[in-house]
């Protein structure tokens, strides 16, 4: 009996989302949906990760409309999957478990059938309640252990350890800590383990930075295969060049489920392409229950959907035209598959890469970026880092922000880079230089999210964290978790201005006010506003006008304008127009890079007017506040 190995088609999520910054939108996915239900895929991720948030803040579009949507399009013909990260689901608060249970009673309900689940830090604690949920739902929990690598370590770090890193050494002699790997293959069972007593229903080892070499593959799944008895499943990306090798080598040591992308959207940034899994399979003797008509006929979309996405193409680069059922490779190319094959089977690493990156070359693929590579952090986290310097015009020193991610990352108590960590880690890295450059202190001005981190708030951190840095940045010595049960609800404010209808009107919606503040709040008050327009009478007469201010009547006070310090999405205000505020209050929270900034005062006053509203787009210096004394 043949072997069979099941395929994850990452196309509709993650494939968009790492090749075309999350832009397809509705139409463009019902375009497709016809030929994924004959193509048969054991599963399709097509939600979570940036779907949710992408689809309001530029599609203008309804997240849970968009699950199910796909869901009435498949018509069951595959499983339709989503990702979330543990309690914090796709925002950076942890949540309590009514808003968990709520978000996943409306995906299930939605057409969810499988959700993915990560936690940044590989704190088991953390996915205890989503791991609960899905199932007290119908649906399955695939439970994820984020792969991560120990850093290299520079001089910076080693001036941080001088200062007495972890009490392990006297603080006042000069020497090098020994640097024991944190994270060995021990450390991602010992992890997969505590998820399947927790009820895990299949494990996947999630390499979202694509850095995991063929060889650790093979020892990580044999040794998962040998030691846990739920199906395991192989998540990679292709950017340092290790993807096709590392995915060929979960499939011959036994992975059970492997996630690839269809051909246009795969390669570089994203996974593997399924039609070369497809070849590896036929010369392996192993099935693969996937109708390869049917994903001809979704490429043959996909092709022109990538042209209409052009403006959101980080690569540029299309594969040239390739359908391993008609066409014949040259024996030259197909020699190279069974060169491949017998590499790994030797675990001959080099052999295998060489090999897969000629089958790469010849299609078209975009080659290893040797960027990320080096530096050993995800690619979405160094394109984000390039963004955020270029808005402060300061690329000249992204150079230093890399080598300062290896000593924030361990100040922080060596969290793996996987969102919202790579995140926090990157935008502090970038920080840090920037206060280094024009001599401020290497932390001045943290995050809110990497203040969090390093209290404790988002869990257990592989490492502990110093208590005198936690002290530093936090206020405290000790590790101090986040309490649930404080948890304030945001806002769903009456719009009198449409009718007191609230923002938000039903219980989906309150989820995206919850998850998603910013973004939501600018999303909804347009929905509402649409309502509104579209439910008034035609009016041919306005009576009532009242007469025009005169520049007397609207002249403002003297006082002092609080402008955005940054380019960023207004989150909330603090204050209200009359209060009183102290030098040094915070007075809004300003979303910048996905991170939460609190701005603070620098007068003592009134708040005498406020000039934009909660979900407005910002832009550095722009004025927000006037405060008069």
């Amino acid at each position: 009996m043949k072997r069979k190995l099941l395929i994850r088609d990452l196309t509709l999520r993650d494939g968009q989302q790492s090749a075309f910054a999350t832009r397809m939108n509705q139409s463009q996915v019902d375009r497709v949906l016809p030929y994924y239900r004959d193509a048969n895929f054991y599963a399709m991720e097509v939600w979570g990760g940036a779907v949710p948030d992408s689809v309001m803040r530029y599609l203008g579009e309804n997240p849970w409309d968009r699950l199910k949507k796909v869901s009435d399009g498949v018509q069951g013909a595959s499983k339709l999957t989503a990702l979330s990260r543990g309690r914090n689901l796709y925002g950076y608060a942890p949540y309590p478990d009514e808003i968990i249970d709520g978000f996943f009673k409306n995906a299930v309900s939605s057409g969810l059938n499988i959700m993915r689940i990560f936690d940044a830090l590989n704190d088991v604690d953390n996915i205890k309640s989503s791991i609960k949920y899905i199932k007290k739902y119908g649906g399955l929990a695939d439970c994820a252990v984020c792969y991560t690598i120990d850093p290299k370590y520079d001089d910076e770090v080693k001036i941080v350890e001088k200062k007495g890193f972890l009490g392990l050494f006297n603080k006042k002699e000069e020497i090098r800590i020994k640097k024991e790997n944190v994270f060995t293959d021990r450390y991602f069972l010992q992890k997969a383990k505590e998820m399947l007593a927790l009820g895990a229903d299949m494990i996947t080892i999630k390499d979202m930075s694509g850095l995991i070499p063929p060889t650790r593959v093979a020892n990580l799944i044999s040794l998962f295969k040998r030691e846990l008895n739920v199906p395991i499943d192989f998540h990679t990306h292709c950017t340092p060049g290790y993807g096709l090798g590392s995915v060929l080598s979960a499939i011959v040591n036994g992975a059970d489920i492997v996630d690839t992308n269809i051909w246009y959207f795969s390669g570089g940034p994203a996974a593997p392409a399924i039609e070369l899994v497809y070849i590896f399979c036929q010369k392996l003797g192993i099935e693969l229950d996937v109708n390869m008509e049917a994903v001809a006929k979704i490429n043959a979309e996909l092709f022109g959907i990538r042209r209409e996405l052009e403006a959101f193409d980080t690569v540029k680069q299309f594969p040239n035209p390739f359908n391993p059922l008609t066409d014949t490779l040259p024996a030259a190319i197909d020699k190279l598959f069974d060169e491949a094959i017998a590499a790994v089977q030797i675990n001959n690493e080099t052999a295998l890469l060489e090999a897969c990156h000629q089958i790469e070359a010849y299609f078209n693929f975009p080659k290893p970026d040797e960027r990320v590579k080096n530096a050993e952090i995800p690619g979405g986290m160094y394109t984000n880092m390039v963004a955020q310097l270029k808005q402060f015009n300061s690329l000249d020193i992204l150079e230093d922000a890399m080598k300062l991610i290896p000593s924030v990352r361990l100040d922080a108590g060596l969290p793996p880079l996987v969102t919202p960590t790579s995140q926090i880690v990157g935008v502090q890295a970038v920080s840090s230089a920037l206060n280094l450059k024009n001599g401020r202190d290497k932390y001045a001005n943290a995050s809110n999210q990497f203040v969090a981190l390093v209290k404790g708030e988002y869990g257990k951190t592989p490492v502990p964290v110093d208590p005198e840095f936690r002290l530093k940045i936090a206020g405290t010595r000790d590790e101090t978790p986040y309490d649930t049960s404080t948890y304030r609800r945001q806002e769903n404010p009456v719009l009198p201005e449409f009718e007191n209808v609230r923002l938000a009107k039903d219980e989906k919606e309150e989820l995206l006010l919850e998850l998603f503040p910013a973004v939501a709040t600018q999303y909804l008050r347009k929905i509402r506003e649409t309502e509104f327009a579209s439910h008034q009478s035609q009016k041919t007469t306005v009576t009532g006008a009242g007469t025009v201010p005169t520049d007397a009547e609207v002249k403002e006070p003297e006082g002092y304008i609080t402008e955005s310090p940054m380019p960023g999405s207004v989150m909330k205000f603090l204050v209200k127009e009359g209060d009183e505020v102290q030098r040094g209050k915070n007075l809004f929270v300003l979303e910048a890079m996905k991170m939460e900034n609190d701005v603070i005062s620098e007068y003592s006053g009134k708040v005498y007017k406020i000039y934009v509203k909660p979900g407005d787009i910002v832009q550095a210096g722009e004025p927000i506040m006037k405060i008069v004394q």
